[in-house]
């Protein structure tokens, strides 16, 4: 159910930030934003801490690979809004949108390496099942994942599985593919801050 409130909901210097997020764009404020600045208190300033960490903090891995995990959970959680949204990202991140889409149509014949092949299945099963098991994560860690590469991906996970069923629930509008272009470009410059 789309609530008026995240088109109104906002004070003074929000509504300033979103004017200029929209000029500087030229496309209106993704959802997505306006949810994290409409109870910045209760959710916002705790998720963009915590997405940013996962998706811009120090990593093994690539500011691409995290972006293609985000595009592929938001994939199996059947997500419209955010698979548009990372899967440009992702793809701007490669400059390579074939790989991106690739991986998204077959993980198993797409162009990237085991280690990341083995923890997207991982993620899947996470995601679709909601556990995984000691075989699964000995299966990550064969493939020369590290432990912490492993953390990184789960936190990755766990933001997308939330942001997925907020953007579902508040019936999040999908952007036009020039849009979703901008809002990557403004991701990868600026994070999830």
């Amino acid at each position: 159910m789309r609530l008026d409130i995240l088109n109104h909901g906002y004070g003074p210097a929000t509504k300033v930030l979103f004017r200029i997020i929209q000029v500087y764009s030229g496309h209106p404020v993704p959802d997505a934003a306006k949810l994290v600045y409409y109870r910045p208190d209760f959710y916002g300033t705790q998720a963009k801490t915590f997405t940013h960490e996962a998706m811009r903090g120090p990593s093994a891995w690539s500011v691409a690979d995290r972006e293609l995990m985000a595009a592929f959970v938001s994939q199996i959680n059947e997500c419209a809004f955010c698979i548009g949204a990372h899967t440009a990202t992702a793809g701007q991140a490669y400059q390579d949108s074939a790989k991106v889409h690739a991986v998204l149509t077959d993980l198993e014949s797409a162009p990237i390496d085991d280690g990341l092949r083995a923890t997207l299945r991982m993620l899947a099963k996470l995601t679709r099942q909601e556990q995984v098991s000691t075989e699964d994560m000995r299966e990550v860690l064969s493939a020369g994942v590290s432990h912490q590469q492993v953390e990184d991906a789960l936190a990755v996970c766990v933001a997308f599985n939330t942001t997925n069923r907020l953007a579902d629930a508040f019936s999040f509008e999908r952007l036009s593919p020039d849009g979703f272009e901008a809002g990557a470009k403004y991701l990868l410059e600026r994070g999830y801050r």
